[in-house]
């Protein structure tokens, strides 16, 4: 098993966001903050400007996917395009109201994703037809590395503009769009810590190795009074509730934060050493 460096004595993030240094959340998908950064998000956002980009904010034209056919029922949905309205209402509804500035990137979910009519070299015409086996391979292929590119110039744009403090998933279950958004955080240039998603697996060798290769300290330390602050802005998503809330595990356990050892002296890019 890989050893993991942990913090005891000072919460690195925290510090940060003390300091007065912005933050900005990359959430794969819509809701993707409030389960993993909830009460981050509520601690920071009354001290420092806060912003959650949200990338994969779109489905696609049918005819869908098996996959992605029964996350629409699942969701009480026939059509991808109603599916989606409804949840970028809903983020706007949970994270506006707390002064959290929220980006929809407007880029197409895994489940939907079509190859380029270049790369259509089999019957399936989709990039990860099937949940289990491609979706959460935890591999980036050739037919995303147009969408790796168009991640990665959304950062710049919305992160770039200033001294930011950048929370990237760490990818816990492999899921592609999570790698995708981590991977573009990672070739940004500028300063990034990592969050645990959520949900995601007990355990996950890939992601370990990911931390201890960047030499990164686990900061677990919960933010003051985070349990009601928290559980009222994930109250706030419909579409959190049922199957997919309950595998989340336990939402308002600590959140767990990865980051370079110690911060620079002032709250600047040159933190991450």
């Amino acid at each position: 098993m890989t050893a993991i460096r942990t913090d005891r004595h000072e919460n690195v993030i925290a510090s940060l966001i003390g300091q007065g240094m912005g933050v900005v959340v990359l959430a794969p998908h819509l809701g993707d903050a409030a389960l993993s950064c909830g009460a981050l998000l509520t601690y920071a956002v009354s001290r420092t400007p806060v912003t959650v980009v949200t990338f994969f904010t779109e489905g696609g034209q049918a005819p869908y996917a098996r996959s992605a056919r029964r996350y629409l029922r699942q969701v009480g949905a026939r059509d991808a395009a109603v599916a989606y309205q409804w949840r970028r209402d809903e983020d706007r509804a949970a994270l506006e109201p707390l002064g959290i500035r929220c980006v929809h990137a407007g880029l197409t979910e895994a489940l939907f994703r079509r190859r380029p009519a270049n790369l259509i070299r089999t019957r399936h015409t989709h990039v990860w037809p099937f949940y289990r086996v491609h979706v959460t391979s935890g591999r980036i292929v050739a037919a995303d590395a147009g969408m790796l590119r168009e991640v990665r110039e959304i950062i710049h744009r919305v992160a770039g503009s200033g001294v930011n403090l950048v929370l990237a998933p760490l990818g816990v279950g492999g899921h592609v769009d999570r790698m995708l958004v981590r991977t573009a955080a990672q070739g940004s240039g500028g300063p990034v810590a990592y969050y645990r998603d959520v949900p995601g697996g007990r355990r996950d060798p890939a992601a370990e190795a990911f931390i201890y290769r960047h030499d990164l300290v686990e900061t677990r330390w919960p933010w003051p009074e985070p349990g009601e602050a928290k559980a009222e802005l994930i109250r706030t998503y419909g579409s959190l509730t049922g199957k997919r809330l309950r595998s989340a595990g336990e939402p308002l356990a600590p959140e767990v934060f990865f980051s370079a050892a110690r911060p620079a002296p002032t709250a600047s890019s040159a933190w991450w050493r």
